[in-house]
């Protein structure tokens, strides 16, 4: 395309001189001229991406799949590997607070001050099965939430923890998903949940792995949990206990080996490992971090349409190719045929409109 131009422009100078030299027709060399300029199809060439892409990103909002960039399309077909969150992403992202009824009053109140400020499915839980018992959220001050580890707060010169096991400071492990809370110095207090599996989860994953993409489960949970939903849907690789940092790390790693991974998710931690994928997606019902960082949204919130839209994605490349190789063939073919004198300017634009058309129809 950088050449294009440049190239027609000296065939045509090229043949103006050359026919008005030889003949000595200059009227003969000025229509010979025009129709190798006519002749030449840079539409064929524009059309070549941009029609494609048009295209299949109106099929793909058919499907539930929104494009914010036509470029993530393009690298969307070229993938070699998947990496998954979990939690939001293969679950629900509606996880249950089952052990509510057992908890003393004041530490689900506690944790229920903690959890109403943030968006983590956990805490969305917990500020729920508050509501639900009628228990009403302690008032604390200072709270920060600390992406990939918990919430801190402080209630008087007090420092109360939610979160992640090691950073709480419990060293008992759970074989299910667990938040803990801890006040002061007190013992930390084990929050228990249960979460769906999404419907569709364990068929895009199997989808994914038949066609030859190794899947990848990275995410923030503990190890049991994460071991558990990795034996179920069939993932020999998987990361627990993974930090916003160590994600991206992750996400890294495989781009330095040559890779290029898709990343799909849904949370506040895996916004920067959208960002750093070759290629991300995010559901709709994911924070507005992961969804400003993903570069395809799945609006339906079901991630097999992940699996279409690469497929789509394929497809397009292919029509991608194919038009600029009937671009391409177009003109050596027909360029010769205007420099050597046997097309008129009128049949020359018949012929290039042709041409557009060629690649539009494909």
């Amino acid at each position: 395309s950088r050449w294009y131009s440049h190239v027609v422009n000296v065939l045509a100078i090229t043949a103006f001189f050359g026919w008005g030299l030889i003949s000595g027709d200059w009227r003969l060399a000025t229509n010979i001229a025009a129709a190798v300029l006519i002749i030449t199809c840079p539409c064929a060439l524009g059309l070549a991406v941009p029609a494609v892409l048009t295209a299949a990103s109106g099929r793909l909002f058919c499907q539930g799949v929104l494009l914010k960039d036509g470029d993530a399309f393009e690298r969307l077909a070229q993938i070699d590997s998947v990496v998954f969150d979990k939690t939001g992403t293969l679950t629900t992202g509606r996880p249950v607070l089952t052990n509510a009824d057992d908890l003393p009053t004041e530490a689900l109140a506690l944790a229920a001050g903690l959890a109403e400020g943030s968006a983590h499915p956990l805490s969305r839980a917990i500020a729920h099965a508050a509501r639900e018992t009628g228990t009403r959220a302690t008032c604390l001050t200072e709270i920060v939430e600390h992406p990939g580890l918990g919430t801190e707060a402080k209630r008087g010169g007090e420092t109360i923890r939610l979160g992640r096991a090691e950073w709480v400071g419990a060293s008992v492990q759970s074989d299910v998903t667990t938040s803990w809370l801890r006040v002061g110095d007190a013992d930390p207090t084990a929050l228990r949940f249960t979460d769906e599996l999404r419907p569709e989860a364990e068929e895009t994953v199997a989808r994914l792995r038949a066609a030859g993409l190794p899947v990848t489960l990275l995410s923030g949970d503990g190890d049991a949990p994460v071991r558990a939903l990795a034996d179920r849907l069939g993932i020999e690789t998987w990361i627990a206990r993974a930090t916003p940092t160590d994600k991206v790390a992750h996400l890294q790693g495989l781009r330095d080996a040559g890779r290029k991974p898709l990343m799909i998710g849904d949370g506040l931690n895996d916004a920067a490992a959208l960002a750093a994928a070759h290629v991300s997606m995010s559901p709709a019902s994911a924070v507005d971090a992961s969804r400003s960082a993903a570069d395809l949204i799945l609006i339906g919130d079901r991630i097999d349409r992940a699996f279409d839209a690469w497929t789509l994605s394929r497809t397009a490349r292919s029509r991608i190719l194919e038009n600029f190789g009937m671009a391409f063939a177009y003109n050596v073919v027909t360029v010769p045929i205007a420099y050597a004198g046997f097309v008129t300017p009128l049949v020359a634009a018949i012929a290039m409109s042709f041409s557009s058309i060629i690649v539009s129809l494909n």
